[in-house]
């Protein structure tokens, strides 16, 4: 009886030693996944929709008040992006069609820190989506002095 158990015992441990080794085996996933990553997510029919304040001139200047009370803490002041959120002057999201920003804006990406905004009045959601598009990309030195397009 004190054999058969050993034998158990032994078969156990060599089971999990086993496991143990495989496991240390298996890359680490080194390069995290892009954080521009989420755009490429929103559904056909959320892409496919215009901005219904894209001609309204105001509409950019109210979302800039609306980002500096809801975005700015995480984004930046100037949308830059900070350890806690990314850059929306970035291509990705500049080139990012308006209804994809409001895709996001509207679901969020609560597993990476933002926040869901559908209690956002639609309007308001469109609203930072203006002032989003109306930052454009940076500008890299290259593009300031000409050499680059």
């Amino acid at each position: 009886m004190k054999t058969s158990m050993l034998l158990r015992f032994s078969a156990l441990s060599l089971t999990g030693f086993c496991l143990f080794c495989a496991a240390q085996g298996k890359p680490e996933k080194t390069e995290p996944a892009s954080v521009y990553s989420e755009l490429e997510k929103a559904p056909a029919k959320y892409r496919a929709k215009a901005n219904p304040l894209a001609k309204d001139k105001d509409a950019a200047a109210a979302g800039k008040i609306l980002f500096e009370e809801h975005c700015a803490e995480c984004h930046g002041e100037n949308a830059l992006g900070t350890k806690k959120a990314p850059n929306l002057r970035a291509p990705e999201v500049q080139s990012a069609p308006p209804g994809t920003i409001f895709w996001i804006l509207t679901n969020g990406v609560v597993r990476k820190g933002m926040p869901v905004w559908s209690k956002l009045p639609e309007p308001q959601r469109w609203q930072l989506v203006s002032y989003i598009k109306s930052l454009g990309p940076l500008e890299t030195t290259e593009t300031k002095s000409g050499n680059r397009r």
